[in-house]
């Protein structure tokens, strides 16, 4: 979710400058930042559109130390993409548990997304810098 649906600075610069500055060094243990992030530009529309086509579920790991970051995920599916996606969220920290035919991550070597077993797609590198390029290749495949 972070980085490619949510954008997670959104969330950090809506924190009040107390809560800021106690969590800098780790602002995703703040309580209640991931209520407060948006989307990243063209994620909903484009999780929206490649839904026609592809089966999606949305796989996001959450800090063990923020008790409320687990909900947040919850509440912020529901807030923005609807009960469509809302079953379709697996929270868990290792990625290649899973299995997909892609991963679109935008941390290519972090929590197994380097072990999945199905293509990934690196978000934000040059080949797929934003939703438009994700969702123009997998509509290819």
């Amino acid at each position: 979710m972070d980085g490619v649906l949510v954008d997670f600075d959104s969330g950090v610069r809506r924190l009040d400058a107390e809560t800021r500055a106690a969590y800098a060094a780790a602002p995703d243990e703040a309580p209640g930042v991931f209520a407060l992030m948006g989307p990243m530009p063209g994620a909903i529309e484009a999780m929206n559109r490649l839904a026609d086509t592809f089966d999606i579920y949305i796989l996001s790991t959450a800090p063990w130390k923020n008790p409320t970051a687990w909900a947040d995920k919850v509440r912020w599916i529901q807030r923005y993409l609807g009960d469509q996606f809302t079953k379709h969220l697996i929270l868990c920290h290792r990625k290649d548990f899973l299995r997909g035919d892609f991963l679109i991550d935008d941390r290519p070597v972090k929590n197994g997304a380097e072990a999945f077993e199905g293509e990934l797609i690196p978000f934000g590198t040059p080949a797929f810098p934003y939703w438009p390029a994700v969702e123009a290749y997998l509509l290819t495949k």
